[in-house]
C-alpha cells in the first residue's frame, strides 16, 4: 500500500501579538474603562482565555455616541473628500503592514485557519479601505446626486464569524461618506476590533471619529436604540435583525441588515465535478460554515448525484482538521460553545428525521471546540436541516431532474442571501441566475468576493446593500 502524504507541522507563532491581559472601551480617541462589567474572550481552540474586555454600560453607550456626534459637528462633517481619502488610505496601508499581527489575532480569537485570515480576510480588509478610499472625493459622481449628504452619527454591530472583515464593510463606507462610528463586536470576538482602535490613533484619525464599544447584547440594545444615533447597520442572525427594525419602527433612522441564509449550490449533469466540488467545499466548509452565505444546500441533478457525493466524500477525508494557526489546518474550531451546542442539535435533529450522516474521519482535539465536516444524503424540503441556518460545516444534499424543479427547490426558503450554479453552459447559467430569489447568485465558483461588488439579501436575509458603489448608498442622505 501506498504511503499517505503527511504534513508536518506549520505552526504560526503567535508571539508576534502583543496580548493585554485586559481592555478598555475606544471612546473619543482613548482607551478609557467602562463603567460595566467584564467579559472573557476565549481561544476556542484551547479553551484559554485570551483577555478580558470592558462590557459597555448604557452609561459607556452615551459617551461614545457623544463622542461621535461631537467629532462629526466639529470636524469630520467638515473635513473635505480628499482629506478623508487621505486618512482611509493611509489606515489600509497599516492594515497592510500590520497584517501578520492581525491574521494571528483573528485566529486565535476567532478560530479560523491562519491561512484564511492571512490570505482571504486580511487582504479583503484592507482593499475595502483602499476601495472607499477612492470613492471619498468623488461622492457627487456616485450616482446620489449633485450634492449627497452624510447622515452624521453610524451604529453598527458585527458578527464574529468574520470580526475585521464586518468591521471594514461597515466603517470603510461610512467614513469615506463622511459620518462618524460607533461599532460594537461580537461578544466573543472583539479583540481584533480593539487592534483596530490602536490602528485608527497610529493613522491620527481625529478623535471620536471611530468608537469601539464592547459587550454582549444589552450593550448592542443601548447602541441601536440610542436616540442619538442617524444609521444603523447590523451584521447577525434573522432573529436578531427582526428585533432591530422593530426597535427603530417610527424614528428617522436609516437601516442596514444582512442576516441569515440557507444558500443553494446547484450542480447541473453537464459540470466539471471535480471543479464543482472544489466549489462545494469552499460553499459549506470555509472558516467551518460560519458564513451567513454558505451552500449549506447542495442540489445535484440526480443522474450525476451517486458519481457526485462519492468524490465529495473522497475529498473530505483529506481535509485536515486542527490548531488554526497550523498553516496546514483547514478545519479549525467552531467559535463558541453555544455555537458547537447549536450545530450538535440540529445535526442530530437530522438524524432524527431520518437523514443519512457521513462524517469525515479525523481526530478532534481533546481540548476547544470542534464539529467534524458532516455531508446529510436523502434530505427532503421538509427537514429541518434543509431549512434552517446550522451556521457550521454541515452539508444536506437534495436531488432534482430538471432546471426548473431546481430553481423552485433552491427558491423554497425563508432566505435569500445567496446561491451558486455550476454547469459549462453560459445560456443556463443566465437563465437560472435570473430565476433567483438571492441577493448574489455566483456561476462556477462560490464564497467569491471584491470590494466593487454589492452584497446583500432578499426576504428573512435582510435588506440594503453593502460594498461597490451601493454600500455608499447606505451612508448617504440620497433625495
Amino acid at each position: 500500500m501506498p504511503t499517505p502524504f503527511e504534513y508536518a507541522p506549520a505552526p504560526e507563532s503567535r508571539s508576534v501579538v502583543d496580548l493585554a491581559s485586559s481592555y478598555g472601551l475606544f471612546i473619543d480617541g482613548e482607551f478609557v474603562d467602562g463603567t460595566g462589567g467584564s467579559l472573557k474572550s476565549i481561544n476556542p481552540a484551547t479553551e484559554e482565555v485570551l483577555a478580558e474586555v470592558a462590557e459597555a454600560s448604557a452609561a459607556d453607550v452615551d459617551r461614545a455616541v457623544k463622542a461621535a456626534r461631537r467629532a462629526y459637528t466639529r470636524v469630520w462633517s467638515k473635513t473635505s473628500g480628499k482629506d478623508r481619502a487621505k486618512y482611509l488610505f493611509r489606515i489600509a496601508r497599516l492594515i497592510q503592514e500590520r497584517s501578520r499581527e492581525l491574521a494571528v489575532l483573528e485566529s486565535l480569537d476567532n478560530g479560523k485557519p491562519i491561512k484564511e485570515s492571512r490570505d482571504v480576510d486580511i487582504p479583503l480588509v484592507a482593499a475595502h479601505f483602499f476601495y472607499y478610499a477612492g470613492w471619498a472625493d468623488k461622492l457627487e459622481h456616485a450616482g446620489f446626486g449633485p450634492d449627497p449628504r452624510p447622515l452624521g452619527v453610524a451604529a453598527q454591530v458585527i458578527p464574529w464569524n468574520f470580526p475585521m472583515l464586518m468591521l471594514a464593510w461597515k466603517i470603510a463606507p461610512a467614513l469615506a461618506a463622511g459620518n462618524t462610528v460607533v461599532l460594537k463586536p461580537a461578544e466573543t470576538t472583539p479583540l481584533t476590533a480593539l487592534f483596530f482602535a490602536d490602528i485608527c490613533r497610529q493613522a491620527d484619525l481625529p478623535p471620536g471619529v471611530v468608537n469601539i464599544i464592547t459587550g454582549a447584547g444589552d450593550t448592542g440594545r443601548a447602541l441601536v436604540e440610542h436616540p442619538g444615533v442617524d444609521k444603523v447597520a447590523f451584521t447577525g442572525s434573522t432573529e436578531v435583525g427582526k428585533a432591530i427594525a422593530r426597535a427603530v419602527a417610527g424614528t428617522d433612522k436609516k437601516v442596514t441588515l444582512e442576516l441569515g441564509g440557507k444558500a443553494a449550490n446547484i450542480v447541473f449533469d453537464d459540470a466539471p465535478i471535480d471543479q464543482a466540488v472544489e466549489g462545494i467545499v469552499a460553499g459549506i466548509f470555509f472558516n467551518q460554515g460560519h458564513v451567513c452565505c454558505a451552500g449549506s444546500r447542495l442540489l445535484v441533478q440526480e443522474n450525476i448525484a451517486d458519481e457526485l457525493v462519492a468524490r465529495l466524500k473522497r475529498r473530505l477525508s483529506t481535509l485536515r482538521l486542527g490548531d488554526p494557526l497550523d498553516k496546514n489546518t483547514d478545519i479549525g474550531a467552531i467559535n463558541s460553545l453555544e455555537q458547537l451546542e447549536r450545530i450538535r442539535h440540529l445535526a442530530g435533529v437530522g438524524d432524527d428525521e431520518g437523514a443519512e450522516r457521513w462524517t469525515a474521519d479525523c481526530d478532534l482535539p481533546a481540548k476547544g471546540y470542534w464539529f467534524a465536516p458532516t455531508v446529510f444524503t436523502g434530505v427532503s424540503q421538509a427537514h429541518r436541516i434543509a431549512r434552517e441556518e446550522i451556521f457550521g460545516p454541515v452539508l444536506s444534499v437534495l436531488t432534482f431532474r430538471t432546471p426548473g424543479e431546481a430553481v423552485e427547490k433552491a427558491n423554497n426558503s425563508a432566505y435569500g442571501l445567496s446561491a451558486g450554479i455550476w454547469t459549462e453552459k453560459g445560456s443556463r447559467i443566465l437563465k437560472v441566475a435570473s430565476q433567483m430569489r438571492a441577493g448574489v447568485v455566483w456561476a462556477n465558483t462560490f464564497n467569491r468576493f471584491d470590494p466593487t461588488s454589492p452584497f446583500g439579501g432578499y426576504k428573512e436575509s435582510g435588506y440594503g446593500r453593502e460594498g461597490g458603489r451601493h454600500g455608499l448608498a447606505a451612508y448617504l442622505d440620497v433625495v
